[in-house]
């Protein structure tokens, strides 16, 4: 089902300025120096530790031969063959999603996207996971692939909550379904925990908790009842919350609450 607000979706949102963004949006850490040449786009690993063996590899002046060697990306001065190399700071944004709104950087049907909502010089991020067109709220971009996949894939195990308003009442055997877990269209699917918020005649709302996130999951467990979503919010991922970050706005995340999430 469409989306009610999906008509106030291509309202205009101005795109916010670089100014004054805090340092904790960066991770700052120490790195091997063959990732740090990996990730500058120098060689692969493989590659990199050739031409450290090679010494054609210079940090603060200093050639280096070892492996082992750590560097600061954001202190330490590299240089390959006497010339500088800089590779592109790990960046961590949480976003709420407006509904009706695609997290692929481009659309063939030209619906607004989620990065037209940030910076232009942060083209290089991308979403982790998605929320699909007609869903909204929390959403993180980044381009720091091992965060991605910490937090996308099922063996971490990192827990997401949604509020769905869904029409009619829903039962409170309904919720059981789903933290027993239930097959649907050939596919398993299990909530941790699906706690009733509120319920009329007319609608409810109930609050969801996942531990994967599979494709369209949430819709799913609620279609798989006869069940038709109203609004689907995701309000947490790990142990951040959404809160009152407006719609179609972002901020960066903190260094206490990156380490949280890798945990």
């Amino acid at each position: 089902m469409r989306n009610a607000e999906c008509g106030a979706g291509n309202q205009e949102h101005r795109t916010p300025s670089l100014l004054s963004i805090p340092q904790s949006a960066v991770r700052i850490q120490m790195v091997r120096l063959q990732k740090f040449l990996a990730e500058a786009g120098v060689a692969s690993r493989r590659a990199g530790e050739q031409i450290i063996v090679a010494g054609r590899v210079e940090v603060n002046g200093k050639t280096v031969v070892e492996f082992g060697t750590r560097v600061d990306p954001d202190h330490d001065r590299v240089a390959v063959d006497g010339k500088p190399v800089q590779t592109k700071r790990k960046l961590y944004v949480a976003l709420n999603k407006p509904p009706c709104w695609v997290c692929s950087r481009k659309d063939e049907f030209e619906r607004p996207t989620i990065f037209e909502l940030l910076p232009r010089e942060w083209g290089h991020l991308h979403s982790v996971g998605r929320l699909d067109y007609n869903s909204e709220g929390l959403i993180f971009l980044t381009n720091d692939g091992q965060f991605s996949l910490h937090l996308t894939h099922p063996r971490y195990g990192v827990h997401k909550k949604y509020v769905v308003t869904v029409e009619g009442r829903v039962a409170a055997e309904v919720l059981g379904q789903f933290t027993r877990g239930l097959v649907y269209q050939g596919d398993k699917l299990k909530a941790e925990k699906a706690r009733l918020v509120s319920a009329s005649q007319a609608q409810s709302v109930v609050e969801v908790e996942l531990a994967q996130g599979k494709y369209h999951e949430v819709r799913r467990l609620f279609e798989s009842q006869q069940l038709t979503v109203k609004r689907l919010q995701r309000v947490q991922i790990g142990k951040i919350k959404l809160g009152e970050l407006p719609i179609g706005k972002w901020r960066t995340l903190t260094e206490p609450e990156i380490k949280s999430l890798m945990c």
